[in-house]
């Protein structure tokens, strides 16, 4: 049997080239979307990825009387040939183990000959798009407990099921909020996933909750009204705000309040593939001092969050905040992201409402929306 694999841009393209190199009679052992190139974790191509097969054994194949000619050979050939065809089925074989091993992993997902009563979490963390790996361990973990009882298991049990094992496997990444141990607390990210309103809810959280001496400050001093917007939101919660202009400035605003009790510091929201711009953020704000967190958008592509993360790997990011939440109907990027970078959500935002859209996360919560329940 001959065994291999073909790259296309699409389906038809990679039958047009299985058929012009292994004939009509091969066969489709595997296909799934792969994607190539790009930069950062962008721009990737999608491509599709076909394994075929097909026996090479002419005296299978059906040949016409009129083509059936006798063909002249050296009378070693023959003998020579039987032993190199065994040889070469015996390693094609091989080779074709390995392949489907190598595409096992897709297999696994498949929910066809799955226990009913096991399938909806499953589906639901499908359609949350919960990364593949994880919904593997999930369908693992019920299909033994489902051995254990010896099938008598309902769809209720299958659901409280996987809610333990997702509030276990998150629970030692959300840690507790602790009372604010550091004062100056900085907030990065790209532009456009709604820093600055962010950084209102939580100084007013201090404000009004903890009654706590608050005060900005903003180094955002690219966008166009940006400043106007943290003042606007400075004189509804009777809050100072400092402009930081150039590096040298942040020390003194950071002198000046250095008896109070928080401190929000804004940053600019920049293209964030652009390395000099982390730099200029290092450059001009102590992170090491501060505790820092990074804020994604829910909305964004997935890649393009890790391509954010990435990029802020040398800022000492203590949690992530997740916004727009109330945009999306997936919500799975939370799990995903917290289980690569063994970090937890300090925030979630659900809308533009200060102070009122801002959710602190627990165990509990996160499983709850992931699993189709609103915050």
């Amino acid at each position: 049997m001959k065994v291999k694999k073909y790259t296309a841009s699409s389906m038809p393209e990679a039958m047009k080239k299985i058929r012009a190199e292994l004939g009509e009679q091969a066969v489709i052992l595997q296909s799934k979307t792969v994607y190539t190139g790009g930069f950062l974790g962008l721009f990737k191509k999608k491509k599709m990825e076909v394994v075929a097969a097909v026996d090479p054994n002419p005296a299978q194949e059906s040949v016409r009387p009129q083509e059936a000619v006798p063909v002249k050979r050296k009378p070693e050939l023959p003998l020579k040939t039987e032993k190199s065809s065994e040889e070469i089925l015996k390693r094609e074989l091989n080779e074709l183990k390995e392949i489907i091993k190598q595409f096992s992993k897709a297999d696994q997902l498949s929910l066809e000959a799955y226990p009913e009563e096991l399938k909806l979490p499953l589906i639901k963390l499908k359609k949350q798009e919960v990364e593949d790996g994880l919904i593997q361990e999930l369908k693992q973990l019920l299909l033994e407990k489902w051995k254990e009882e010896k099938g008598q298991v309902t769809e209720k049990t299958a659901d409280e099921w996987s809610r333990q094992w997702l509030v276990e496997k998150v629970t030692p990444l959300q840690k507790e909020h602790a009372a604010l141990p550091k004062k100056f607390i900085s907030i990065v990210g790209p532009t456009g996933v709604g820093k600055t309103t962010t950084l209102a809810k939580m100084a007013a959280e201090s404000v009004l909750e903890k009654k706590l001496k608050t005060a900005f400050i903003t180094t955002d001093t690219y966008r166009i009204a940006a400043i106007e917007q943290l003042k606007t939101y400075g004189d509804l919660l009777k809050v100072p705000v400092e402009v930081v202009y150039k590096p040298a400035d942040m020390k003194p605003a950071i002198e000046k309040f250095k008896a109070y009790d928080a401190v929000y510091i804004d940053t600019a929201g920049r293209n964030y593939l652009e390395e000099q711009f982390v730099r200029e953020l290092k450059a001009t704000i102590p992170f090491e001092k501060m505790k820092n967190y990074l804020v994604l958008s829910l909305t964004a592509k997935e890649q393009d969050i890790h391509s954010v993360i990435d990029r802020f790997s040398t800022v000492p990011i203590e949690q992530f905040i997740f916004t727009k939440m109330d945009e999306t109907t997936s919500c799975g990027a939370i799990i995903n992201v917290m289980c690569r970078y063994g970090k937890g959500v300090a925030y979630l935002t659900n809308g533009q409402n200060v102070p009122d859209d801002l959710v602190r996360p627990n165990p509990e919560k996160l499983t709850d929306l992931i699993f189709g329940e609103r915050l």
